[in-house]
């Protein structure tokens, strides 16, 4: 992970793709902190202000006005990382798929902020982050997952084992994603009717999945945080961490 002052504006402008005009406008606004000074008082900046960059730009791409952003961003947290910060940008961005962008190798460097060997490009291509053309500096790159699959880059895990949870995760959201359609067919349609649905039982279920689509994946994020920290207490509990006592209360849910 970079550090808390490991950027200029330039760099961050390059990172996020936007121009420093539009970093120094988004900080007049109180949208972005101020940087931290570094030496001759020059402006450093970390992954807090590229996470931040990353969500007011997709609630922009949503449609919100500067001024709902700011009421947007008020509400959160002061003390929010940048894994934060990226979790409430993926659940503004999951309602609309990013399109598929055609960068050369200079532009996608300048993207990420450094240089990609051969390897990293595989890595890249293998997490479905992009996908080669047939002129060799050309990618189709997901910008939804390109800041993802660069910080995977400099995880120390082997390339299998990035993809096997992949699929995990791929596989268990699928499942997830067919039993609640179930549930909501049955809710709608009843479940002793035969035949298909009509038309209006069928606008029925679109409005039903609309309403309920975000509140679905909100509830899935925090059941998964909820679910992961409980499986590292037990790891490293089981690792060395002293044994809770017989008839001591439990550890209370978070």
């Amino acid at each position: 992970m970079e550090s808390a002052t490991d950027l200029t504006v330039d760099e961050l402008a390059a990172r996020a793709g936007v121009t420093v005009r539009t970093i120094r406008f988004y900080s007049t606004r109180g949208l972005l902190p101020p940087p931290e000074l570094g030496p001759r008082r020059v402006g450093r900046y970390g992954p807090d202000h590229l996470s931040r960059l990353a969500l007011i730009e997709e609630l922009q791409h949503q449609g919100l006005t500067l001024s709902a952003i700011e009421r947007y961003l008020q509400q959160l947290p002061p003390d929010l990382s940048a894994q934060d910060l990226a979790i409430h940008r993926a659940l503004v961005a999951s309602w609309v798929p990013d399109k598929a962008e055609d960068a050369t190798r200079d532009q996608l460097e300048r993207r990420v902020g450094r240089e990609l060997t051969e390897e990293d490009l595989d890595r890249l291509a293998a997490m479905s982050v992009l996908v080669r053309t047939e002129d060799p500096q050309v990618f189709r790159v997901d910008p939804g997952l390109l800041h993802l699959g660069t910080r995977l880059l400099d995880v120390p895990i082997a390339l299998e084992t990035i993809l096997g949870a992949r699929t995990v995760v791929i596989e268990h959201t699928r499942s997830a994603a067919r039993e609640l359609s179930r549930l909501f067919k049955d809710e709608v349609w009843g479940p002793h009717r035969e035949g298909g649905p009509d038309a209006e039982e069928m606008a029925r279920m679109k409005s039903l999945s609309a309403h309920m689509q975000p509140m679905v994946v909100q509830a899935l994020v925090t059941a998964f945080q909820r679910s992961m920290k409980q499986e590292l207490r037990e790891w490293f509990g089981a690792e060395g961490a002293p044994e809770r006592r017989e008839g001591a209360p439990e550890e209370p849910e978070e």
